[in-house]
């Protein structure tokens, strides 16, 4: 069974709307022990959350779990320099302009270079920048909702 992480905007989208809520939480359900929180999703949901009370209620749904059973991965420097080399094909190759970089961007190469490190399959609706990634980083990803295909 793969083991999931699940990208910022699935759970900015659970905020959002009941329905995307009612889906990660299936997702939660279904896949639990294979489910874990990766550190820059946390800094993206938690630097996102500008209200101390937004803060207080990202960090009790959304991060706290996962560290109370273990369940964050956190990137190795190995990862780091995998995401930069992705970074430099993909401007070397044209594909991306370097003064047009997001930070959101980085942190996507940084997820995958740290998912393939760590053999986790990355759940995510932001497919386009990801297939962008996998042409110069192999990782593995998947549109919502694995659980929902089983």
């Amino acid at each position: 069974m793969p083991k999931y992480v699940v990208d910022t905007n699935l759970y900015i989208q659970a905020t959002r709307n009941d329905i995307a809520r009612q889906a990660l939480e299936t997702f939660f359900v279904a896949f639990t022990p294979e489910v874990y929180l990766h550190s820059v999703v946390a800094l993206e949901l938690l630097a996102g959350a500008t209200a101390p009370e937004l803060e207080q209620r990202t960090a009790e749904r959304f991060v706290r779990p996962f560290e109370r059973r273990e369940r964050v991965i956190t990137p190795t420097h190995g990862a780091w320099k995998l995401a930069a080399a992705a970074v430099m094909q993909l401007i070397r190759a044209r594909r991306v302009s370097p003064n047009g970089i997001k930070t959101s961007f980085v942190h996507d190469c940084l997820i995958a270079a740290s998912a393939r490190e760590h053999g986790f399959v990355l759940v995510t609706d932001n497919v386009r920048d990801f297939e962008l990634i996998h042409s110069v980083l192999p990782a593995d990803f998947v549109p919502p909702w694995p659980a929902m295909e089983t």
